[in-house]
């Protein structure tokens, strides 16, 4: 694969010389947990129906790294190929990642939520030799999709199956002990470490680049924000495929040389019990989550005594929530703001959660810079609304194969397509989004696609999708659309279509709306703010 990282070059010799890439890979940083720490606990690892998880040191880490580094070169995986794996958060999924850096190639996390329909995409573009699926995991048959997704992408060689039968089984295929000793070259700092996909205006997934340099920036300044230490037990529940789980619930306790615990499948009362047991101390997720322990809290849960620090990301967090959670269950809950192109780049620092975290998304982090802009690019003062633009060490390396859509200048800023104000103390606020997504417990919905495939139903003239507040989650989605002469439409029938699109549930909408008319200025643009006007009666009426 010839990745093609274009917005590298240029930041190498200041972000080098002024020690914001470190030029380090994971590989030193778990060499020096093993010779500091070898019985350590690095991973403790929970699937749900089994009653003890399992527990791997940093010696037993390592050597199930070391066993799936060599079974993927023995699969034909080598230097700058793509791994793709579509795992809850296990330590499979740990391992796999520190094998592929110990290759030289690029680990590629989808989530399990997507199905066909992203699938075929994600791995075409990436050029994936080898995908990696649990058999099952919440009902769904994921080998069955994997072996038909085979025959759709030449460049796959091998489907490899967590739980599964015969030679695609994961243990058969990449923990044996009779490959030979790995002679692969290691990852390089300014190789693509990571592929993610992320949801803008497009219509189509973007597959995000990061190196070890760009990505491992951000998680150092955000360790010095966060106040972290090997002595932190770091909470998993937030999905490892997306930039908050795999940036600061599974590389960040390896820098640390602190441990990890995973939780496969999200339960606010199971969550609680685990941190009590394990003495979790910290984690990262949306504001959903937060939401989740407090209710459990309030029906009898006890919490956890050591779990103090909450760091909240994908949506803004309704005050009420950082009040509850602190007085529940004693958590501080910093507030941040960040992009899977560049990490969490503004955090509200714990000594200032109770009083920030609901009114701003944090100060810049060190390496980064930011600047708020009128329509015409000139800055704004504090407190006036505009696009936000940022550059610095975090930033990626740009889209695999699609540079046009890079949306950086000359000078390295680039374009968030967020709104965003900055207060008199140097804080940022997210004021509004001026791409066209809705965050549904932080997870972006590509709007654009969902409305493609809905205009493709017989019964529908036009659609447009737009968000509504949800106490939860942060946004639930609403379809409104206009019929056909004759045509009839339904939720139920708008829930089956998308599902026979094979698309993931999550993108569904929860709310259809009929109209005769979608409102359009005299041109014909369409007036989605007007939408949203009109889509804000649902969160009252839902008591939000």
């Amino acid at each position: 694969m010839n990745f093609d990282p274009v917005l590298l070059a240029a930041r190498m010799p200041s972000m080098k010389s002024a020690g914001f890439w470190r030029d380090e890979t994971i590989n030193p940083y778990f060499q020096r947990a093993l010779e500091r720490f070898p019985e350590k606990i690095a991973i403790v690892s929970y699937r749900q129906g089994e009653a003890e998880p399992v527990r791997l040191s940093y010696r037993e880490l390592d050597r199930r790294a070391d066993l799936i580094a060599r079974g993927l070169v023995d699969l034909g995986v080598g230097n700058s190929d793509v791994v793709s794996f579509q795992l809850p958060n296990t330590w499979e999924f740990l391992a796999i990642a520190l094998a592929c850096a110990r290759i030289g190639a690029a680990a590629n996390p989808v989530m399990p939520i997507f199905r066909q329909h992203e699938l075929k995409f994600m791995l075409r573009l990436a050029e994936s030799k080898v995908f990696i699926v649990p058999k099952t995991f919440r009902g769904f048959d994921h080998e069955v999709m994997g072996r038909d997704l085979m025959s759709e992408l030449p460049d796959l060689r091998r489907l490899v199956v967590l739980g599964g039968d015969g030679e695609d089984n994961f243990e058969r295929a990449l923990l044996r002990d009779d490959t030979p000793p790995l002679a692969t070259e290691a990852l390089a700092p300014d190789d693509v470490l990571l592929l993610m996909y992320t949801s803008g205006t497009t219509g189509e997934p973007k597959a995000v680049m990061h190196t070890s340099n760009t990505l491992f920036s951000n998680l150092h300044a955000y360790i010095q924000v966060m106040q972290l230490s090997e002595a932190d037990i770091v909470l998993g529940a937030s999905p490892m495929a997306h930039l908050t789980g795999f940036g600061y619930l599974a590389m960040l306790p390896l820098i640390l040389n602190s441990t990890t615990v995973l939780m496969d499948i999200w339960d606010p009362k199971r969550a609680l019990q685990i941190a009590r047991d394990e003495g979790v101390t910290f984690s990262m997720a949306s504001a959903a989550f937060v939401s989740d322990m407090c209710l459990a809290v309030e029906n009898g849960e006890q919490p956890a005594p050591t779990f103090t620090k909450f760091n909240c990301a994908g949506a803004p967090i309704p005050p009420v929530v950082i009040e509850r959670a602190h007085r529940l269950m004693g958590l501080r809950i910093s507030s941040a703001w960040g992009m899977t192109e560049c990490g969490a780049i503004t955090i509200t620092e714990p000594t200032r959660a109770l009083e920030k975290s609901g009114v701003s998304d944090g100060r810049l982090v060190p390496g980064i810079e930011l600047r708020v802009v009128d329509a015409n690019g000139n800055p704004l003062p504090a407190g006036e609304t505009g696009e936000l633009y940022i550059r610095g060490a975090s930033l990626f390396a740009g889209y695999l194969k699609r540079p046009q859509l890079n949306a950086t200048n000359d000078e390295g800023w680039f374009h968030t397509g967020d709104l965003a104000f900055i207060d008199a103390e140097g804080y940022l606020r997210i004021n509004g989004r001026s791409k066209d997504i809705v965050i549904r417990g932080g997870e972006n919905i590509p709007v654009m696609e969902v409305e493609n495939l809905l205009y493709k139903h017989p019964a529908i003239l036009t659609c447009a999708i737009v968000g509504y507040p949800d106490k939860r989650l942060g946004e639930r989605a609403c379809a409104f659309v206009t019929l056909k002469p004759g045509a009839c439409f339904s939720f139920e029938e708008m829930s089956r279509y998308l599902a026979e699109q094979k698309i993931a549930i999550q993108y569904v909408p929860e709310r259809l709306e009929i109209l005769e008319s979608l409102p359009a200025t005299p041109s014909g643009k369409l007036q989605k703010f007007k939408l949203r006007q009109m889509a804000q009666q649902f969160a009252v009426d839902a008591n939000c």
